[in-house]
Order: C-alpha cells, then sequence, then structure tokens
C-alpha cells in the first residue's frame, strides 16, 4: 500500500478531517451506508462510475480509520454488509451540512463545472 511521504498535520482539527474523507467517493460510500445500502453490490450500483477496486480501497480506509464496521456473516454464499460507527455516524450531520451549501450555492456553482 501507499505510504504518504508527509506526515499528517496533527495540529489541524480540518487536516484529520480531510485525511479521513480525502477520496472521491467516501462520502458518497458514508451517505449511501448511512441511507441502508450495506452489501457491496449495492454500494457498486448506487455509485456506478466508481471501480469495484477503487469502492473495496476507499472502503478500506473508512475501516482503517474507524468510521466503518464491516460485518462478514458465517454463511455460505458469503454475505458481506457494512455499517457505520459512531464515529462515522457523526459525520452525517456534516455531510448533510455540506450538501445543503451545495444546494444553496447551485446556480452560482454550476457555472464553472458546464461543459
Amino acid at each position: 500500500m501507499y505510504e504518504k511521504k508527509l506526515p499528517v498535520n496533527l495540529d489541524c482539527g480540518l487536516h484529520l478531517f480531510l485525511q479521513v474523507v480525502q477520496g472521491k467517493w467516501k462520502i458518497n460510500l458514508l451517505w449511501a451506508i448511512h441511507s441502508g445500502i450495506k452489501r457491496p453490490g449495492e454500494l457498486q450500483r448506487k455509485i456506478p462510475n466508481a471501480t469495484r477496486r477503487v469502492l473495496d480501497a476507499q472502503l478500506g480506509q473508512l475501516i482503517e480509520h474507524g468510521l466503518i464496521n464491516k460485518v462478514v456473516f458465517d454463511q455460505l454464499p458469503l454475505k458481506v454488509e457494512y455499517e457505520l460507527t459512531g464515529l462515522g455516524e457523526s459525520l452525517i450531520p456534516v455531510i448533510e451540512v455540506t450538501a445543503q451549501w451545495g444546494e444553496d450555492h447551485r446556480n452560482e456553482l454550476e457555472q464553472f463545472f458546464k461543459a
């Protein structure tokens, strides 16, 4: 796995926040799991533009940072589900406020992303 050359700045909460949510699909994954989508195949269908490999890597990082748990059921065929931890749940209000900011400023921001 890739190791960062620069250490994480532990003196700033914003840097810590960015370390755990930085990644193209992490916030989408957290929101989808919060919304009741638990299985890997369901997550892939919910976020079709992401490759399975990238989703698996980002799910692993979210587990590593304590935001989600992976639950493996002892059955055949193998069944895996993801669930938010308390720490992950604590991010949901932040995601909601961020999404609302985007909606509130949609008209001003869309111009930057139109082809």
